[in-house]
């Protein structure tokens, strides 16, 4: 089930119209597919082509009409794997997040120290221009907090304040790379400098980059695999799964279905003066009722467009993958 507010609920109904034009684009993309491929079959008098094929063509379709560039990864059952435009990096923006929460609780593992820590953070210290729903909750001089409500600001509301402060005092950016690089390559990401350094220089968002499948890749361990000990490796999912930002991109054509269970995590970056987006990424892990769990990332880059346009192509790809695999039976 997906938890979402009352006001939440209302933009949804709000942003209805602009999610039926993109589911609308995503069935006729299917239907041309599906009849391309059918006609392929009968011609040749073949089988189908393999899943991972069809997930290819459908994907490079949507990103070669993109004004700007999308990388695409996909991971289905935990086994077949699909990329488009994998060799590019991206600016992860709050997609690194995940790695942060990731490292940070490794090392509390390691110390032996409880996420209901106590931390008292001096309100004069946040950055108040910043995106950072904990200071709208919380208007005292000083705020107490445990490491647990941290992180899930952090990863349920993509908090900047609150992933400045675990950066600062706990685990800094070099030892969060040095964890993740033990758990994808090391070549496919880096994490290099806090949300506080992109904020003072926009073109350091570039230097926090990954590759789609890297990414894939660690949210696909993080919920197939053992990476930390079960009660903070379960408390990241949850956070995730209750992630409040980005519903229009995959989100978007999955509100209303069914038993599919979402847990995601959105990056968000900054329009300069030539009006160039320069990111609008979502990574999730999807569970439909068909037995089908996939790891779907989706990074757009240098888009000549606003948020809503860009956040358009991923909810496009979030569709057609869905539909493709809402309808298949994997071996």
């Amino acid at each position: 089930m997906l938890n979402y507010s009352v006001a939440e609920l209302r933009n949804m109904k709000k942003n209805r119209k602009k999610q039926i034009v993109v589911l609308c684009k995503a069935l006729v993309c299917i239907f041309i597919l599906v009849f391309s491929l059918s006609c392929k079959s009968a011609t040749k008098g073949s089988a189908n082509p393999p899943l991972t094929d069809v997930l290819t063509d459908s994907i490079s379709q949507i990103v070669s009409a993109c004004p700007g560039e999308i990388g695409v990864a996909v991971i289905i059952n935990n086994t077949d794997t699909v990329s488009v435009n994998n060799k590019s990096i991206y600016p992860m923006m709050s997609v690194f997040k995940v790695h942060q929460a990731l490292a940070l609780c490794n090392d509390f593992d390691k110390k032996g120290l409880s996420l209901d820590t106590l931390v008292k953070i001096n309100r004069e210290k946040l950055d108040p221009k910043t995106w950072s729903p904990m200071m709208k909750d919380y208007s005292a001089p000083v705020i107490s907090l445990t490491v647990r409500d941290l992180l899930r600001y952090t990863l349920s509301q993509s908090d900047n304040n609150a992933s400045n402060i675990m950066f600062k005092n706990m685990l800094n950016t070099a030892q969060t790379d040095s964890f993740i690089a033990k758990l994808i390559p090391r070549s496919s990401f880096q994490i290099a400098y806090t949300e506080e350094e992109m904020s003072a220089d926009h073109d350091k968002a570039y230097s926090n980059y990954t590759s789609p499948l890297g990414a894939a890749m660690l949210m696909n361990r993080l919920f197939t695999e053992s990476l930390i000990s079960n009660e903070k490796q379960d408390f990241i999912k949850n956070a995730l799964k209750e992630c409040k930002t980005g519903i229009d991109r995959i989100v978007a054509p999955l509100l209303d279905k069914e038993g599919v269970v979402i847990a995601h995590k959105t990056g968000s970056g900054d329009v300069n003066e030539n009006g160039i987006l320069a990111a609008q990424n979502d990574v999730a892990y999807i569970c439909l009722p068909n037995k089908v769990c996939y790891t779907l990332a989706v990074f757009v880059k240098d888009f000549k467009g606003n948020e809503s346009q860009a956040s358009q192509f991923v909810a496009h790809i979030s569709a057609v993958v869905y539909s493709l695999l809402i309808n298949t039976a994997l071996n």
